[in-house]
């Protein structure tokens, strides 16, 4: 279990064109769960190189899952343009694609900070291949997240407790709206993008995934790549 990874740089095939990702496969080439980590709003810099993005999906690996990271249409070598956050639902719909041929009948994650909160989300709700959501600070302030009252899946949110673009007592409201299990961890004195913080975007992700999958071992040593 202490096998690092393997780091993959690719293009996926995507709606519009072709999609820069990169894909870190564990050392079994069954794993337990395949996640996607949607990155934050292109228009204002946000990439698959993100902070909180390689955080979330450090700590997804760490679990020994598989993880995929992309740029959004017309984001960094991905082609196409910006398209509002409705092509960039088939951007994660293909993503999906892409783990569920590489890795076949395994349950798949979607997590998303930010505007990939709101897409991620937003595609995997609709996906029956997708079994569970990680919503990191969702921008509840300025987007409509009411498709989430139509989406049982489990849910964990993480949330800063003075995020500029979504109201901790909003989140609250919205999660209380939600039908199934979900669950908010509020990261106090964290600012949107969890400054200072990441170690306890890390703890939230781990020990809510390793709960629900019993399965789920950290792995003994870190990984990079």
């Amino acid at each position: 279990m202490s096998a690092a990874h393997q780091s993959r740089n690719f293009f996926l095939p995507g709606p519009v064109g072709r999609l820069e990702a990169i894909l870190w496969s564990p050392p079994s080439a069954a794993p337990p769960l395949a996640a996607v980590v949607c990155h934050p709003h292109p228009l204002f810099g946000g990439t698959l190189h993100n902070k909180v993005v390689y955080q979330a999906a450090k700590s997804l690996d760490g679990l020994g899952l598989a993880v995929l990271r992309f740029n959004f249409r017309g984001t960094g070598m991905s082609e196409g343009k910006h398209d509002r956050g409705q092509g960039e639902l088939d951007d994660v719909r293909a993503a999906l694609d892409f783990l569920a041929a590489e890795f076949g009948n395994i349950p798949l994650l979607v997590a998303g900070f930010s505007f990939g909160c709101w897409v991620g989300l937003g595609a995997g709700c609709a996906d029956t291949r997708v079994t569970s959501l990680v919503g990191l600070a969702a921008p509840v302030n300025n987007v409509d997240f009411s498709y989430l009252t139509q989406c049982p899946k489990p849910k964990l949110f993480v949330h800063g407790a003075n995020d500029m673009y979504g109201a901790v007592t909003k989140v609250k409201s919205l999660i209380a709206s939600l039908p199934g299990e979900n669950k908010l961890v509020v990261v106090e004195q964290a600012d949107h993008f969890f400054v200072g913080k990441l170690d306890q975007v890390n703890r939230a992700i781990t020990e809510w995934l390793a709960e629900r999958h019993p399965e789920l071992v950290p792995l003994t040593r870190p990984r990079h790549g």
